[in-house]
């Protein structure tokens, strides 16, 4: 007989784990802070166009290929002088296509939203005679290199055709007005189109463009979104301002699900390129029933001095900050924001390493940041993560060693603007040039200098952080052996020593029985946690250290080799267990592309060597084109390289690195995402005619024997000690050279930033 009660505890039970299902699920929907609680849309701007011309056929499936079926494409519409719709950046010819070179002078002025514009205009042009006007990149920081593939301008029906498939199309109205008054229906272009050709949203800066075909599409199908121009700016159907628009988000919403606005109007910066707090936009909308787009993303212009030039953190600022998210982005470099969503957002302050192999070394601590080798820059180091932290020890006229990145003062301090500039002197066995080097100076003098931030990218007008340019103050090697055995969550230590046979010779000072001394004092010579690494491109220092200690030691290449003579690899391990070099040598590349993987690190690998990498920065300009202006992708293809075992990388943004093997997407296998894959070398090389083919390179050269091997170290030279400088001595004879002037660069992105840099 059935017994009701027989199922009761069992249908509790059922019940209990149903809700407990969907309580799981609701959960898993609600993480993301978009409108619907789905992940957040990826848009490519005329597909990858931060690497191919803008809307050509190579952009496009470059889109696909790095990011999957997931992404959108966009396409700004223009028509031509018979109708036809074609995907075009800018209503200007100019600025996008050859179109000079089969239609000289033929240049025309047109009012366009009111401003008088030059140029060339495809209502002025069939189709017919548009073919024979080829594709090019229109930013100019961009390579060109791929201009000669004949890139023809497309149609908007092309997009269906297309190699690879998109998610959707987004077409882009940005005229609507302007092609009005010259007879051309935008309208009726758009609704014959969306008979042949599903789009999936409309965008639009133009009110009564929307309002107008609102009525023609369903919403669950082809989405509407009014497009937000700069706030001044006004939009000519309906001759308001953006910003008088803005305030009025119920309206909007009468003829659009959507917005799409610069990202400044979500996170705005201040004069000196620093993010001011979030606006209420987004949640505003969001409460309105519209989704929020942000458009302006590129990985090779730098927006805020926050983000660091990681253009991964600037995307996880809009989507994963805690508070809100934009419903999608609109980016020239796709690869980017779909790494940011599928990857690196949500993983909480304490995500679990993923890979727990390869060591993250520090360049000078945190410098990418910070001055270089200041406390400051090693608190924040070890604050993002890193295993290794570094010292490159320099020794003061008193026989102190301390951290700093040079032995010449002048490229990490002020010291140019000191009463020490009296000391600058060429000393041609150190470096070429003037110099005021940490010798002629006591510490005592020297930890008095204020640090200067380093810029190794200012000749592209790339500066650092300038709030922080003269933060924090250098520290003794005493004092940084200290610091680094109160951390725990550090591994080992990495000490660099070069100059060592200069300074006993020439000098006086014994550098590596100071080190040796230091390590010592604070403990490091007895058994522990943490791992002593000794650095040096002279073996002759290393074979010393080998002769007085037992620590690890590490031999630098400071060639850029292809490869390493057998006999150089057999010197190398009986001095040394680990090699740093450079990330030219791992892969060679021709003017920023790559073309092959050279034989180095297989080689080192082997011979059991250890093999760290450097210098890895976050700045789009230190990165091969291959990389997309993206050090996560840098960081993930050397790291994952086929038949490379890289045991470590050398970063001056530890941040960065430390992040990377956090991610959700390391470790998955075949499951991992196409935009995790490692790029292949020579893969975009290829793809250049041979007419615009950087000049061929010879081969790189390998490491050879008589390159490992250094005269022994010469004696300690008694010198009778002087007087500080300070104490009124005279400075030291130098040769007649010019004093040293200190150039600054001067950044276009804002005069404030200049200002700063002069002070």
């Amino acid at each position: 007989m059935w017994n009701p009660r027989a199922l009761s505890a069992p249908l509790a039970v059922l019940l209990l784990l149903l809700h407990c299902l969907l309580a799981t699920v609701s959960a898993q929907r609600s993480a993301w802070k978009t409108l619907s609680g789905a992940p957040p849309l990826v848009v490519a701007r005329g597909g990858f166009s931060g690497m191919f011309p803008d809307s050509s056929d190579s952009a496009y499936n470059l889109a696909v290929i790095t990011c999957g079926p997931d992404v959108y494409v966009w396409c700004d519409v223009q028509l031509t002088k018979d109708s036809v719709g074609i995907c075009l950046p800018d209503i200007n010819l100019l600025n996008s296509t050859y179109i000079t070179i089969p239609y000289p002078n033929q240049t025309k002025t047109y009012l366009v939203n009111g401003v008088a514009t030059d140029g060339y205009f495809s209502l002025d042009y069939t189709m017919k005679q548009l073919n024979s006007v080829f594709l090019t990149q229109g930013v100019y920081s961009r390579t060109n290199r791929f201009d000669g593939n004949a890139f023809p301008i497309l149609t908007v029906d092309d997009l269906l055709t297309s190699k690879q498939k998109p998610k959707g199309i987004w077409l882009n109205i940005q005229h609507d007005a302007f092609y009005a008054e010259h007879k051309l229906s935008m309208r009726s272009f758009v609704i014959s189109a969306s008979k042949r050709i599903v789009f999936s949203h409309i965008s639009s800066p133009e009110v009564n463009f929307l309002r107008n075909i609102s009525s023609r599409f369903n919403p669950k199908t082809t989405k509407l979104v009014f497009r937000f121009m700069a706030k001044n700016d006004v939009d000519p159907s309906i001759n308001q301002t953006y910003e008088s628009l803005l305030r009025n988000l119920t309206f909007i919403k009468t003829f659009a699900s959507g917005i799409l606005v610069p990202k400044e109007y979500i996170w705005p910066v201040d004069a000196s390129l620093y993010l001011q707090p979030h606006t209420s936009l987004v949640s505003d909308a969001h409460k309105a029933g519209l989704e929020v787009f942000g458009s302006d993303f590129v990985n090779d212009v730098p927006s805020s001095f926050n983000y660091s030039y990681d253009p991964l953190t600037e995307y996880l600022q809009f989507i994963d900050n805690g508070d809100f998210s934009v419903d999608g982005v609109l980016s020239d470099f796709p690869v980017t924001p779909f790494e940011a969503i599928g990857c690196f957002s949500q993983l909480g302050t304490n995500a679990t390493k993923q890979d727990k192999e390869a060591l993250i070394i520090s360049k000078y601590g945190a410098s990418g940041d910070y001055p270089a080798c200041t406390n400051l820059s090693y608190i924040k180091a070890i604050e993002y993560g890193v295993d290794v932290l570094d010292c490159p020890v320099q020794i003061s006229k008193d026989g102190i060693p301390f951290c700093l990145n040079s032995i010449d003062l002048i490229e990490s301090t002020t010291v140019a603007q000191s009463s020490f500039s009296k000391f600058a002197m060429t000393i041609p066995q150190i470096k070429s040039g003037s110099g005021i080097f940490a010798f002629n100076l006591t510490w005592s003098d020297i930890k008095t200098l204020t640090p200067s931030i380093l810029n190794p990218f200012a000749k592209y007008r790339l500066f650092r952080n300038p709030k922080s340019k003269n933060s924090g103050n250098l520290m003794a090697l005493s004092d940084f052996l200290s610091l680094t055995k109160s951390h725990s969550s550090l591994s080992g230590v990495s000490i660099a020593v070069e100059n060592a046979a200069y300074l006993a010779e020439k000098q006086g000072l014994n550098v590596i029985d100071a080190v040796i001394n230091a390590l010592s004092e604070a403990g490091y010579d007895k058994p522990g946690s943490q791992k002593v690494y000794i650095q040096s491109t002279d073996s002759s220092v290393l074979l010393k250290f080998k002769e007085k200690t037992s620590y690890e030691l590490v031999y630098k290449i400071d060639e850029t080799v292809g490869d390493a003579a057998n006999a150089a690899v057999e010197d190398i391990k009986k001095f040394a267990s680990a090699v740093i070099v450079n990330k030219n040598s791992v892969f060679s590349n021709n003017e920023q592309f790559l073309t092959s993987t050279t034989k180095t690190v297989p080689k080192l690998n082997a011979a059991n060597l250890s093999v760290f990498v450097e210098t890895f920065s976050n700045e789009f300009v230190s990165q091969a084109w291959d990389f997309f202006s993206d050090a996560t992708v840098e960081i993930n293809s050397y790291l994952n390289a086929e038949g490379l075992k890289i045991d470590g990388i050398i970063t001056d943004f530890p941040k960065t690195a430390d992040r990377y093997r956090r991610n959700k997407c390391l470790n998955l296998g075949d499951k991992r995402p196409t935009y995790m894959d490692p790029v292949t070398p020579g893969g975009l090389f290829s793809l250049i005619t041979t007419d615009f083919l950087p000049p061929a390179q010879a081969p790189l050269p390998p490491l050879t024997e008589s390159e490992v091997a250094e005269p022994p170290l010469p004696p300690v030279a008694k010198i009778a000690p002087a007087s500080s400088p300070s104490s009124g001595t005279p400075a030291p004879q130098r040769n007649a050279q010019p004093k040293v002037a200190v150039c600054f660069f001067f950044s276009s992105l804002a005069v404030f930033i200049a200002s700063l840099l002069v002070l």
